[in-house]
């Protein structure tokens, strides 16, 4: 336990969600974009793909996506470029997970849940014990024999191609109140969580009374009382500023969470094979500043928070552990959640064995 007594306060943030009202559809034109300065956009580009995001601007994603935007305007000499829409400006996910797919968005970076409520196949990716760490998580992502056609599984029904991912790093516990070491803790506790089976059940073994809602109206409801605590890594509990109402950090770690990345496909499809080819190669560059860039900005704010009195807790492994296990075991529905969930574990023991 590392136990601090006194925390900064700022006055509270007003709602950051906008409405889509009087967008143009499809990638949002590039006359309308190109030569813009605006932060997270390419300049100087002929085509510009616009990226929904639910985090700020300072958050591993945005940057990560900037760099791609980057790579892609110089892979493809000026062709392509990006724009990146931060702070659920183009609404939450579930709205925008529709917007990509009739092609009104070019691509976003969508919860894991929520691809989830798409198709179950993708549910063994979203189960606790799945991963064992974010290099566990990088490598699954990256491996074609084991999620190239579940990636792939959208595109017919949906036209929308899954690219990959961006980690959320281990999940922990925070609250308003007291921190949190063992199941009793959490007990008549309102935490937020996703709107997904899996987290609903998992909150419950762990305790508390899941509460599904939006991301972007966490601050407020914790705020108004609405909620108890939520669950989410450090950088999203300091980018979002809920330390400044929910000062008490457990660090549970029950799920190594992940952001799918999601395109259009017929988006992708007005790109010739070579600009198509340089689309990849960019995101696995932007993959790739992702994870150092997560890595880096996970440290930093691990230290914000006791720079700002946040009372960080380790519980036991023990006192969670049983549980979250017995939630990832029930939901392997069929063989083939049960053959993925293997593969993505038998690469974790392959991964230890070289190491």
């Amino acid at each position: 336990m590392r136990p601090t007594r006194h925390r900064a306060r700022s006055q509270p943030r007003p709602s950051r969600r906008r409405l889509l009202a009087g967008l143009p559809v499809v990638g949002l034109g590039a006359a309308a974009l190109a030569g813009c300065s605006q932060a997270g956009a390419t300049t100087g580009v002929d085509q510009i793909l616009s990226i929904s995001l639910n985090q700020t601007e300072t958050h591993p994603s945005f940057l990560a996506l900037t760099r791609f935007g980057e790579l892609l305007a110089e892979s493809t000499d000026g062709r392509w470029g990006a724009r990146i829409y931060a702070n659920e400006a183009l609404g939450a996910q579930q709205e925008v997970i529709q917007l990509v797919s009739d092609g009104s968005v070019d691509m976003a970076v969508i919860s894991s849940p929520q691809v989830e409520n798409l198709s179950l196949r993708f549910r063994p990716l979203s189960l606790p014990g799945a991963f064992d760490s974010i290099e566990h998580q990088t490598a699954v992502l990256r491996d074609e024999s084991v999620v190239g056609e579940l990636f792939s599984s959208l595109e017919e029904s949906k036209k929308l191609r899954v690219l990959g991912g961006f980690t959320q790093g281990a999940r922990h516990m925070y609250t308003k109140t007291g921190p949190i070491t063992t199941p009793d803790d959490l007990a008549g506790m309102k935490i937020r969580v996703q709107e997904s089976d899996v987290f609903l059940e998992l909150i419950r073994a762990m305790g508390a009374s899941p509460t599904p809602m939006a991301y972007g109206e966490v601050y407020t409801a914790l705020q108004a009382g609405v909620l108890d605590g939520a669950e989410n890594n450090e950088v999203s509990y300091v980018t979002q500023r809920h330390d400044e109402i929910a000062p008490h950090f457990s660090l549970t770690s029950h799920l190594v969470g992940l952001d799918y990345v999601l395109a259009n496909t017929d988006r992708v499809g007005t790109m010739s094979d070579a600009d198509q080819e340089a689309f990849r190669g960019s995101f696995l560059g932007a993959q790739e500043e992702f994870v150092r860039l997560w890595i880096q900005e996970t440290d930093a704010s691990t230290q914000q928070m006791l720079d700002k009195g946040v009372e960080i807790t380790e519980p036991d492994a023990d006192a969670f552990g049983e549980r979250i296990e017995q939630v990832a075991r029930g939901f392997l529905d069929t063989d083939e959640d049960v053959a993925l969930y293997e593969q993505v574990r038998g690469l974790a023991a392959d991964m230890e064995a070289t190491s």
